[in-house]
């Protein structure tokens, strides 16, 4: 099994300082503890409490010219943020927040116009094309909506392909443990093509757990699933964190932030809002703030939501819901 890669060079915060600490923006006054950390430009470092940092992003814009017309729309606005290793962040807001532009920038699949991303201790904002492609095929899993499977490969090599990418084949026998993981031992030598959504979706996470890379970026990974496979995705992810990899996951599903440890909350290009996983209620009344728009009254009739279920041992959760 490959070795996971330990970052020598990972930040670390300034002395004196706590590990995991939202530094409130300028004119501002500092959040209450344990209150959601409301902030434009704050410094989000969710679940960062060990001290390392395995994703680092700094004062990250990003803006798109507008065809014939002498203005720009712009889709981040300054986004800090600190992740560690073996946390579990979610990143939910309205529709053109830029909540998958930032998920975008962060893997080195779009260039910002201004600040600086880390992975690993790496700036890799300073990379070339091909030394950046080598560092993400080496070190970053991908999850998208789609399940992104090469439709002429079967299911097992489908999961191999990143180890071939990276010039490190899987054995097989690590293939088929991943494969197994998620409930589709049989249906290895199956194609795309023979597979539900919800296999294909189980197919695009065995690839990352088979691979084992230290972060994992998934944007809307349960959009165009049903609630049983999404849920077993979930489970997953939970798994992927609980064995040390820093997992950002971009949603618009309240329920989905929420079985994440932190949620953070966008609006206008900023993170505007970061609290805690655990009740999809509180992460709905955050988003909606985050739109200007009032929260239902969590005391109203039918207006609760039993909160997500935390994480649990790897050992405690199991795989394979057949797929309805």
């Amino acid at each position: 099994m490959d070795t996971p890669y330990a970052g020598s060079h990972a930040d670390t915060p300034p002395a004196g300082e706590p590990a995991s600490r939202t530094v409130p923006a300028p004119g501002s006054s500092a959040p209450t503890p344990g209150a959601p950390t409301p902030g434009t430009g704050a410094v989000s470092t969710a679940g960062a409490a060990s001290g390392a940092v395995s994703v680092s992003v700094r004062a990250l814009t990003r803006s798109f010219p507008v065809p014939g017309r002498h203005e720009r729309v712009v889709a981040l606005a300054g986004v800090d943020l600190d992740l560690a290793p073996g946390s579990f962040t979610a990143v939910v807001g309205a529709s053109g927040c830029g909540k998958s532009t930032l998920l975008t920038c962060v893997a080195g699949l779009d260039h910002p116009t201004s600040g600086s991303v880390r992975l690993l201790g790496r700036e890799t904002t300073a990379l070339r094309p091909g030394a950046l492609a080598s560092f993400r095929a080496a070190h970053v899993g991908m999850v998208f909506q789609e399940d992104n499977l090469v439709t002429c490969l079967n299911a097992r090599d489908n999961v191999a392909l990143p180890g071939r990418l990276r010039g490190r084949r899987l054995r097989r026998g690590q293939v088929d443990a991943a494969l197994a993981r998620v409930g589709l031992a049989g249906q290895a030598r199956h194609m795309p093509s023979q597979m539900s959504g919800g296999e294909r979706q189980r197919v695009a996470i065995a690839r990352v757990l088979a691979a084992r890379p230290q972060i994992v970026l998934a944007d809307e990974p349960t959009a165009a699933l049903d609630l049983a496979a999404s849920q077993d995705v979930l489970e997953w992810f939970d798994q992927i964190a609980a064995e040390g990899a820093t997992l950002l996951m971009v949603t618009h599903d309240p329920a989905a932030a929420a079985r994440a440890d932190r949620v953070l909350v966008m609006a206008a290009g900023r993170v505007v809002e970061e609290l805690a996983g655990g009740d999809p209620t509180a992460v709905s009344a955050a988003v909606l703030r985050a739109q200007g728009r009032k929260p239902v009254d969590a005391a109203a009739p039918g207006a609760g939501t039993t909160p997500a279920p935390r994480r649990e041992s790897p050992d405690a959760l199991t795989a394979g819901r057949a797929d309805s």
